[in-house]
């Protein structure tokens, strides 16, 4: 019954998300209540101090997991917030991409912009710099919906060929079961799956569009706070490498070293000032979250992702594979992978390698599926998850070519 009543929750969560539009009801507070209430009840029907340890201990695991994202996500929103109201990436995309171009055209460098960027880096950081540069272009409601489809789903599929793009690949990848070389072999399919994705999108696009122009406001010191944002972006990357050390840290001795700066070269008034940027920082995204990832946690809790392990283990793991993707849409794709590598199922390198793109570009196809779809629900006003629906067919067409071809391609290599 407590099982049957907490899954009850999670499925209300969820429903509660689909109908924000009706309800008029944030899903922040929805999911964090829920979150919450599932919790509190696993602490109540807890019938020995031995269990209610056993619980404190996973809900601490669990809070712990959530601290290190919202902090890692408070310091480059607030890197991303000061940029974005000095104008620079506004500047910059106008030095990359031309002052007018065709809606279709500009599909395909929007597409190939978020592929490349989240390689290097995040994902938390390429949605946040490519969902800037949409703002700079005079986009209808429709294509900017539709823009910030593609880039989730292109911010996903880059995060997959290297361990600097997504958290998923580095696990796999530290579990020895993969290696760089033949990760970076992942990169073929999930360009082609964006560019296909791109081209479907851009079918019933016409007319051109301009970017805004933009009054270039910001001084010396602006620009070394970008380029202290830009350091901390290839720190990050190469210090988790050599040393492992937490990206979370990283990021937030970045952040230190803006405000050191923002001391050192303000007046006292301005100072303040670049320190109000992290108030800027939108915290209905962090509280979301906050209650997905404690549903998720609970779900962990009760047994369900093990639950889904014994499954995998049922089908052929190609299948199987194909479908953990499918379910990282709904369930948070890193414990799903802790999950799946604690049960270590034996699988050939393609097959690892396969497993390696479902679960960092399924969780695409629902925009709660994903870091990258939470977030850009709350920075694009008219994608909602009902809107976002319309668009699963062609994501999941994209996914499956993907999938296909990495499949393809890694039997290909280790024939």
């Amino acid at each position: 019954m407590l099982e049957i009543f907490l899954l009850t929750l999670a499925v209300i969560a969820l429903l509660s998300i689909i109908f924000e539009e009706i309800t008029h009801i944030n899903k922040a507070k929805t999911t964090l209540f829920l979150g919450c209430v599932s919790w509190i009840t696993l602490f109540i029907a807890a019938q020995t101090p031995e269990q209610t340890t056993i619980i404190s201990e996973e809900l601490n695991e669990n809070l712990l997991e959530i601290a290190t994202l919202w902090l890692f996500l408070m310091s480059t929103m607030t890197f991303v917030a000061y940029l974005n109201a000095k104008g620079m990436i506004q500047v910059l995309v106008q030095k990359i991409f031309p002052q007018q171009v065709s809606v279709r055209m500009l599909m395909l460098q929007v597409g190939a912009f978020a592929l490349v960027l989240s390689t290097f880096c995040d994902n938390v950081t390429a949605t946040l710099v490519s969902l800037g540069l949409l703002t700079t272009f005079n986009l209808d409601n429709q294509m900017r919906c539709r823009m910030a489809v593609l880039i989730i789903f292109a911010v996903n599929s880059g995060g997959v060929a290297l361990i600097t793009g997504d958290v998923t690949t580095l696990m796999i990848f530290l579990a020895g079961k993969v290696h760089i070389s033949e990760l970076l072999a992942l990169f073929i399919p999930a360009s082609i799956s964006v560019l296909l994705l791109s081209v479907i999108f851009s079918l019933n696009a016409k007319g051109t569009v301009s970017t805004r122009p933009i009054k270039q406001s910001f001084n010396s010191i602006d620009i070394v706070i970008g380029i202290i944002f830009l350091v901390t972006i290839f720190l990050t990357m190469v210090l988790n490498v050599l040393f492992a050390i937490p990206p979370v840290l990283t990021f937030l001795a970045g952040l230190s070293v803006m405000f050191l700066v923002g001391k050192s070269s303000k007046t006292k008034d301005e100072e303040v000032q670049i320190l109000e940027y992290i108030r800027q920082v939108e915290y209905d995204t962090l509280l979301f979250f906050l209650g997905i990832l404690l549903l998720v946690g609970m779900l962990k809790e009760i047994g369900t992702l093990d639950l889904l392990t014994q499954v995998y283990s049922m089908y052929d793991p190609d299948i199987s594979n194909f479908f953990v993707g499918v379910g990282s849409a709904v369930l948070d794709n890193v414990p799903l992978t802790a999950a799946l590598l604690k049960a270590d199922p034996t699988l050939s390198t393609a097959q690892w390698l396969g497993l390696t793109y479902s679960v960092g570009v399924g969780g695409s196809l629902l925009v709660i599926g994903s870091a990258a779809g939470i977030i850009a629900m709350s920075k694009v006003q008219e994608l909602t998850f009902v809107a976002y629906l319309k668009f699963v067919p062609a994501l999941l067409l994209c996914y499956s070519i993907g999938y296909g071809l990495t499949l393809f391609l890694a039997n290909h290599l280790h024939n």
